[in-house]
C-alpha cells in the first residue's frame, strides 16, 4: 500500500512538471522567443512549486532526474565547445578575462561577505559564470552563431562554464585547496580512461566496432547509450570524489566531442541531436522547473536590494570587464563596432545554470540562506531574459564582422 502511494504521488508531481514543460515552449512561442524557453520554465515551476500552488513536490525520485537533467545539460555544453576556438589567441583571451572577472568578483564577493571568502567564492562564481547552454538556441535562432560575436559568445560561454565549475570543485569543498587540486587532476586522468577504454576497444575489435556502428540508427541506438553511460560514469565518480557532478558532465561533453571529431566527424552533429532529444525532451526542462520550484517569490520580494544588488554585481564583475577587454586591447575576436562588442559582454554576463548549482550547494552547506539562494537564482533568470534582449537589439541590422583568411590561428 505504502509502494502504491508512493508511486502516485512521484507521478503526480511527474504529471505536473510534464505539464508544464508542454507549456513553456508554447508561451515562448506565442511571446516571439522575447522570453526563452527557460525562463518560462522557471516561472511555472515557481507557480506549481510548494511556495505557490503547491501541485508539484521535489519528491526523491524528482530530485534524482533534477541531477540527471543538470548532467544533460553540462554535457551538451560540452559537446557545443569548439576545443580549437578554446585554444586560438581569441580563446586565451578569453580565459584571462574570465581570471580578471574573478578576481574582481572574490573582491567584490568579500566587500558583500563582510570578509567571509567562502561566502565571497560563491558569489564570486555564481557572478562570473556564462549560461552556454542556455545562449546556445539563443544565437541559433538568431543566425549569429556562425558569426565573429556568435563564436567569440560560444568562447567566452565555455570558459564561463568550464573555469566556474573548477573553482566550485577547488573552493567550495570541505578539503584543503592542495587536496582539492589532487583529486581534481585525479578525476581528469580517470575521465581520460573512461572515454578512451570505449575507443581502444572499438579500433581493436573492429567486429565489435563496425557492430555497433551499423546500430547507432537501430532502436538499439548504441551511440548514444554509449554516451549516456559515460556521463553517468563520470557524474558518479564526481559523486565519489565529492566534486560537483556538473564537472564529471561537462568533462563528458567535452572528452566525447573530441573523440568523436576523430573517429566519425561526419557523425557528431547526428549524434548530439539525439543527445538533445533525451536531455530538452525531459531531463533539462525538470532541472529548470525544479529550480523554480525551490523559488519562494514572496521572500525574495522582501530581499529586492539582494537581488538587484546581485544582477549589478554580475554587470560590473563580468559583462563590464569582457566590454573594457574588447575596447582596450586586442582580443583577435573580429569584432569592429563598439555595438558588437557591449552586445559580446552582455551574452557574457547571461548566467543561470551555474548561479543554480552554486546556490544550490551553499544554500545545503549553510553558507547563504535559501532566501538568498532563491535571489541569486532570480537575477540569473533576469539575465536571461533582459541581456540576449538587449544584445540583439544592439546588433540590429549590422552587418556581420567579416573575418580575415588566418581568423583561426593561433
Amino acid at each position: 500500500m505504502h509502494e502504491t502511494s508512493l508511486l502516485v504521488e512521484n507521478l503526480l508531481s511527474m504529471w505536473w512538471l510534464a505539464l508544464a514543460a508542454v507549456l513553456a515552449p508554447v508561451l515562448a512561442l506565442i511571446t516571439r522567443r522575447t522570453v526563452p524557453d527557460v525562463v518560462w520554465l522557471l516561472v511555472l515551476g515557481i507557480v506549481i512549486g510548494p511556495h505557490a500552488l503547491g501541485l508539484a513536490e521535489a519528491t526523491e525520485a524528482v530530485e534524482f532526474l533534477r541531477e540527471l537533467g543538470l548532467g544533460f545539460l553540462f554535457l551538451l555544453a560540452g559537446f557545443e565547445v569548439n576545443l580549437a576556438d578554446m585554444r586560438s589567441r581569441a580563446g586565451r583571451s578569453a580565459a584571462m578575462t574570465w581570471l580578471l572577472c574573478a578576481v574582481l568578483g572574490l573582491g567584490a564577493g568579500i566587500l558583500v561577505a563582510g570578509g567571509d571568502w567562502h561566502v565571497a567564492a560563491v558569489l564570486g562564481i555564481a557572478a562570473t559564470s556564462t549560461a552556454l547552454g542556455t545562449l546556445l538556441p539563443i544565437l541559433k535562432d538568431s543566425g549569429a552563431l556562425g558569426a565573429p560575436l556568435g563564436r567569440a559568445a560560444m568562447v567566452h560561454g565555455a570558459y564561463g562554464e568550464l573555469l566556474p565549475v573548477l573553482a566550485m570543485s577547488l573552493l567550495l569543498t570541505t578539503r584543503a585547496t592542495g587536496q582539492a587540486a589532487v583529486v581534481l587532476v585525479l578525476f581528469a586522468a580517470l575521465a581520460v580512461v573512461t572515454v578512451l577504454l570505449p575507443v581502444r576497444l572499438y579500433r581493436r575489435v573492429p567486429l565489435l566496432g563496425r557492430a555497433f556502428a551499423a546500430a547507432a540508427n537501430s532502436t538499439m541506438q548504441t551511440t548514444v547509450r554509449i554516451t549516456v553511460w559515460i556521463l553517468v560514469t563520470l557524474m558518479l565518480l564526481t559523486a565519489v570524489l565529492e566534486l560537483d557532478v556538473a564537472l564529471g558532465a561537462f568533462a563528458a561533453g567535452l572528452l566525447m566531442q573530441a573523440v568523436l571529431r576523430s573517429l566519425a566527424p561526419g557523425h557528431v552533429g547526428e549524434i548530439m541531436h539525439k543527445v538533445e532529444v533525451v536531455g530538452f525532451g525531459l531531463l533539462i526542462p525538470i532541472f529548470f522547473l525544479t529550480s523554480g520550484m525551490s523559488i519562494d517569490v514572496v521572500a525574495v520580494l522582501g530581499a529586492w536590494p539582494l537581488l538587484l544588488g546581485f544582477l549589478a554585481m554580475i554587470v560590473v564583475v563580468r559583462g563590464l570587464p569582457v566590454l573594457a577587454r574588447e575596447l582596450w586591447t586586442s582580443t583577435d575576436s573580429q569584432l569592429a563596432t563598439t555595438r558588437e562588442k557591449a552586445a559580446l559582454g552582455l551574452y557574457a554576463a547571461t548566467g543561470l545554470p551555474i548561479i543554480v548549482a552554486v546556490t544550490q550547494i551553499a544554500a545545503g552547506s549553510g553558507l547563504i540562506t535559501t532566501t538568498a539562494a532563491s535571489a541569486m537564482v532570480m537575477a540569473g533568470a533576469l539575465t536571461v531574459l533582459v541581456f540576449p534582449l538587449l544584445a540583439a537589439r544592439l546588433t540590429r541590422g549590422l552587418e556581420p564582422s567579416k573575418e580575415p583568411a588566418d581568423a583561426d590561428a593561433g
